[in-house]
Order: C-alpha cells, then sequence, then structure tokens
C-alpha cells in the first residue's frame, strides 16, 4: 500500500543579502542544520539590476566535499573554475559541479549584463558526497534550458523539467554520481505533479515562487518544505508557482563544515584550507 508523505514542518527563509544582491537562505537554520544529503540553499533574488551595475558578488572561491546545483531562473550566469570548465548559462538553465577533491571557481554576470543590466533570480542547492567520493575528481556540466526536457505533471497545468534522475520514462541530462533525483516544477494555479519512490529517501521540496498544497497544508514562496516518511507526494499548486523537487539516498556519515568545505572530520576541513592556501587547488587569473 502507498504512503503519501505529508508536511511535517515549513522552514521559512531568512534574509541574508550579499552586497547588493538579495538574498534568502531556508538552510540550513537552527531548527534543520541539514535536510539529509541537502546541506545548503541559497535564493538569490528576484531583482532587477540597473544598466552599469557591478554584477555578481561571487569571485574565485574554493570548494570541496560535494556539489552545487544552480538553477537559473532568470537572468545568466559565467561560470570558471581551475579544472577548465568555462561556461555561461542562460534563464531555464541549470550548471551542476562537482567540487569532489577541490577546486576553485568564480560565478559572476557578464560584461553585457553589467552593461545592460536586467532581472535576476538564481537557486543555488549544496547536495553532500558520501566519504568515498569527496576526494573524487571535479566535474562540471552546464545544461541549457533547452536540452531538460519537459513532461506533463499530473494535469495539464503542471510540467515537471527533469534534471537528474528518471521520471516517466524519460531521462534527465545530468547523471548523478550518487543517484540523485532533481527538478523543477512550473504550474499554473490548479497544477498538479505527483512523485512516487520516495521510501527511504531524503526529500527535498523548495517553493521559489507562488503557493502549494499538500495533503491539505500550505505552502508559500521562500518555504521549505520537510515532509514526513512515504513512499509519494502529490502536490497542487494553488498560484502560478515555481518550486524544486528532488530526492537523494541517505548517506548517514558526519558532517563537518567549514565555510566552503564540507567533509566527514574536522582534521579533513583543516587538510582543505592548508590545500587551499598553499595552492593546491588551483587559482584562476
Amino acid at each position: 500500500m502507498t504512503t503519501q508523505r505529508t508536511i511535517k514542518r515549513l522552514h521559512p527563509a531568512l534574509r541574508d543579502d550579499i552586497a547588493d544582491l538579495q538574498t534568502r537562505r531556508p538552510l540550513p537554520s537552527r531548527a534543520l542544520p541539514n535536510l539529509g544529503a541537502f546541506l545548503f540553499l541559497n535564493h538569490h533574488g528576484p531583482q532587477v539590476y540597473p544598466p552599469h551595475n557591478g554584477g555578481l558578488p561571487f569571485g574565485p572561491h574554493p570548494h570541496r566535499g560535494f556539489e552545487t546545483v544552480t538553477f537559473i531562473l532568470e537572468g545568466e550566469l559565467t561560470h570558471r573554475d581551475t579544472a577548465g570548465h568555462e561556461s555561461v548559462i542562460l534563464e531555464g538553465g541549470v550548471q551542476w559541479m562537482t567540487a569532489g577533491s577541490g577546486l576553485v571557481h568564480s560565478e559572476i554576470s557578464s560584461s553585457e549584463f553589467k552593461r545592460q543590466g536586467g532581472p535576476l533570480e538564481l537557486l543555488q542547492l549544496w547536495v553532500n558526497l558520501p566519504a568515498r567520493l569527496k576526494m573524487t575528481t571535479p566535474r562540471y556540466i552546464g545544461v541549457q534550458r533547452a536540452g531538460i526536457p519537459s513532461l506533463p505533471g499530473a494535469n495539464d497545468k503542471a510540467q515537471v523539467n527533469l534534471i537528474a534522475g528518471r521520471h516517466h520514462d524519460a531521462e534527465g541530462p545530468i547523471p548523478s554520481l550518487t543517484g540523485v533525483f532533481m527538478t523543477t516544477v512550473t504550474a499554473q494555479a490548479g497544477g498538479k505533479v505527483r512523485f512516487d519512490g520516495l521510501g527511504g529517501r531524503d526529500v527535498f521540496l523548495y517553493v521559489a515562487r507562488g503557493a502549494i498544497d499538500v495533503a491539505g497544508r500550505r505552502a508559500a514562496a521562500f518555504d521549505l518544505v520537510e515532509l514526513d516518511e512515504g513512499d509519494a507526494v502529490d502536490i497542487e499548486a494553488t498560484a502560478d508557482t515555481v518550486l524544486v523537487f528532488g530526492h537523494a539516498e541517505p548517506i548517514n556519515e558526519p558532517i563537518v563544515s567549514g565555510g566552503p568545505f564540507v567533509m566527514n572530520t574536522a582534521e579533513e576541513i583543516q587538510q582543505a584550507f592548508s590545500d587551499f592556501r598553499a595552492g593546491r587547488l588551483g587559482a584562476i587569473v
């Protein structure tokens, strides 16, 4: 018998601007240090940058031990890293970076965006890696909107944009090293989606815009939704909505965070800082 997941708790994002970039963060928080394999979420924007702006403030910085998944809801994002990857991902696209053993990357605005300005809205999610993969070779995959399959929801008012994993016999364009399933969902009011196969999985649900109903309980924009256990979840949009939905295998290992690094022990964090200071993660020039 299929059991339905219901809302256990809502975790509203707290405002924490970075320079002139409007930023909200629902994870981590005092009430929720992590949501299983999902460690961190920043919601930047929505806002409109004026002409002749300074662009995004994320110049070169290091990471090790986890993955970053960045959703470009509006605007664009220019990526460079010390593993040799470089791209400009536009509205509707996604970039998935496996920091692994460590690299330095920058996430900035193009010279055209800084000159012309325009709307900007980004989500960045950190996904943990198990100990066996924390020192894996860094990897980066950037996918534009046209490369992400759009699949029907439970009715014609919702669509599932499949980023990683399988849904309705389709495969997302990004192969996850740990079997993470990841989507965005866009829905009009009354749109419905159903996800199953959730038993024993860490489930991530964040409402970026609009509002939803899950088993009779409402969640609104900027809410991270913590769900009870179950095999499936039914979501109905009660306004025009954009949300992120994903799930992952639990890792069940110690999590030790230090700034831009996530490892299993404090000693490994100290080593990551030592390697960064010694230039062993490279440098962007």
